[in-house]
């Protein structure tokens, strides 16, 4: 018995049918449950196009981002200072900062080479205010694309100045809207070992530092040096916010910095013992402090003595000290972030800072020690 064109019909029918109702199949059992809202992100060309870098801003980021290679290769002595807010939260108080840190890094270009902190992403432990960036508002509306608007505003900003900026690469799809502007970046302590990072490090144009482990180990931050020197291919998103395959060269100006852990790492036997691990990978023997975060015990007077015995260290020949890091504001210490109380002014909102008035002669204690190792 032969099927008649009416049942042939009807199968093709019943087919289609099955067929449609598989691409339209209700997946939200198990789809994004647990996902209460997606809006749009603004693509990073856009935000490119709308707030271009100038050629002046250019120059500045290339020369500088060329200078911090030229120390980490051994070509020119000064000190990179990495100096500023702990983050950011407040656009005019980091200018005012900006105003201030300028004529300052004029007057020690000799012997420092003076970049912004300018953070605008915060790692936490468990929750609370995720940076500028994710919450510009402080207000928990979460307003991504103006933050990133804004953020790219301030360090247009701050680099028209004739000041070159730093920041930590966090998140891994905002350096795609604000890294043309970064002359040094870094990777925290708590993202060192992941391999994301890394991958995105490898493909960066900027030096980048790597933080130690929360612990205070040091392998991890050499083997991420080792990790970003390579070549990589990952996915990741485009100017153009469309996803992609990057196939990177590697980044040969990663460099450790010494953050502390169960203890301080910033004396002179934790400078060895991290040169001696980075001797064993085969990479250069120079490390970054960071006077701040566990080397101070998160006592933010304490960076001063942290500052005080890498000085020490530099005038007493130390050469693979190459860096440091230091948070500062206009005013020290910090202050809560509570709904319905207003900010003081230039004051730290995360970690507590020096202020300005202690961050001057920090500096030029610090230059001083550059002049003394060039004598010795």
């Amino acid at each position: 018995m032969t099927d008649t064109p009416a049942d042939l019909t009807a199968v093709a029918h019943t087919a289609v049918a099955q067929a449609a109702a598989a691409a339209t199949q209700d997946t939200t059992r198990i789809d994004d449950t647990r996902i209460a809202a997606v809006r749009a992100l603004v693509s990073p060309a856009v935000l490119l196009e709308e707030l271009p870098v100038t050629p002046a801003i250019e120059l500045l980021v290339e020369t500088t981002r060329q200078s911090i290679s030229a120390v980490l290769q051994g070509r020119d002595d000064r000190l990179v200072v990495v100096v500023g807010p702990c983050s950011i939260h407040d656009h005019s108080q980091a200018m005012h900062y900006a105003q201030l840190l300028k004529p300052l890094a004029d007057e020690l270009v000799g012997e420092l080479i003076v970049v912004m902190r300018v953070y605008f992403e915060k790692p936490r432990t468990t929750v609370g205010w995720k940076g500028f960036i994710n919450d510009p508002r402080l207000d928990g509306s979460f307003r991504i694309n103006e933050g990133l608007r804004l953020a790219r505003q301030l360090l247009l900003q701050i680099n028209a100045l004739g000041l070159p900026a730093g920041s930590e690469f966090l998140d891994l799809l905002s350096p795609q809207y604000i890294s043309d502007l970064i002359a040094w970046g870094a990777i925290g302590a708590r993202t060192t070992e992941s391999q994301s990072h890394r991958q995105l490090a490898s493909g960066m144009s900027c030096p980048v530092g790597f933080k130690n482990g929360t612990d205070g180990g040091v392998q991890v931050a050499a083997d991420a040096i080792v990790s970003a020197a390579a070549a990589h291919s990952f996915m990741g998103m485009t100017k153009m916010g469309v996803a992609a395959i990057f196939e990177t060269r590697g980044n040969t100006d990663g460099h450790v910095i010494l953050r502390g852990g169960k203890a301080p790492n910033y004396d002179a036997a934790h400078v060895e013992a991290c040169c001696a691990a980075l001797r064993k990978a085969g990479q250069r023997e120079q490390v970054m402090v960071d006077c701040s975060h566990a080397n101070s015990a998160k006592q933010h007077r304490r960076q001063i003595e942290v500052a005080a015995d890498v000085a020490a260290q530099m005038a007493g020949g130390e050469r693979r000290i190459i860096g440091v890091m230091v948070e500062s504001h206009l005013h020290e210490g910090r202050q809560d972030l509570l709904a319905g109380r207003a900010l003081t002014p230039g004051v730290s909102i995360t970690d507590a800072c020096i202020g300005w008035h202690d961050t001057v002669p920090l500096l030029r204690a610090l230059a001083q020690a550059v002049q003394q190792r060039r004598g010795r």
